[in-house]
């Protein structure tokens, strides 16, 4: 019997493969958006600061103003946290620990500062009597471009992390779904609390779609249900 003789190539590594084109611009439209968003804000952050500065707490959580900047202040404390429970849970040998971890306290953090202006009460709160606007669109016309777009990011973090974290939740009627109910929710506190808002049927409208549109920008890292082993025996 005759050895083989021949040499052996080894097989040849693929090159490293690059970061598609695509990627590379959406990081820099990200990137260009957030200086845009700042640098708008920039004016009502530094009339905040100094009220936050000398320990009143009224300028820091009573005004929209001091609850953006305290959102940007913390959140470099949120990734400590994200890292510490991320960290906790791969020494236990959870699977996707980074994905649970940040997804859970990203969702907390983008969330609960919106939640929370929302739920300022108004000069007249407990005293004029709570109202409703049940007409779809007609707020719409009143609440101005800075309107609309604070309530698409009311439960944007919520749209765009729960899928991530929740297999149940990933799908986009879900996605709506979870946004409408919790939007249903918010407006139903305000008029019970009677806090001089308007608890419109726009509003809601305008959240669960803030949610939809955020849940579908991180859809390619949506969580699966994990597929259960096959019992067929192979013959």
């Amino acid at each position: 019997m005759r050895t083989d003789t021949s040499p052996r190539t080894s097989p040849q590594t693929p090159p490293p493969a690059r970061p598609p084109l695509l990627r590379i611009v959406l990081l820099g439209l990200a990137a260009l958006a957030l200086a845009a968003g700042l640098f708008v804000l920039r004016g009502p952050l530094l009339m905040a600061a100094p009220a936050c500065a000398s320990g009143r707490l009224q300028g820091c959580f009573g005004t929209f103003n001091g609850v953006v900047l305290m959102t940007l202040v913390t959140l470099p404390l949120a990734v400590l946290v994200a890292w510490a429970v991320a960290l906790r849970r791969r020494r236990a040998g959870v699977a996707g620990a980074w994905r649970l971890s940040l997804a859970e306290v990203g969702m907390v953090h983008g969330t609960l500062p919106f939640l929370w202006m929302t739920m300022m009460p108004g000069g007249g709160a407990g005293v004029v009597p709570p109202r409703v606007s049940l007409v779809p669109l007609r707020d719409l016309v009143v609440m101005g471009s800075l309107g609309i777009v604070g309530n698409l990011l009311v439960f944007a973090a919520l749209g765009f992390f729960a899928p991530v974290r929740w297999a149940a939740v990933a799908s986009p009627a879900r996605i709506l779904a979870l946004g409408a109910g919790c939007s249903v929710l918010v407006e139903t506190a305000q008029y019970v609390l009677r806090l001089d808002r308007v608890s419109s049927v726009d509003d809601v409208l305008v959240n669960a779609t803030g949610a939809l549109l955020a849940g579908l920008a991180s859809r390619r890292w949506w969580r699966t249900r994990a597929t259960p082993p096959s019992t067929h025996r192979v013959a």
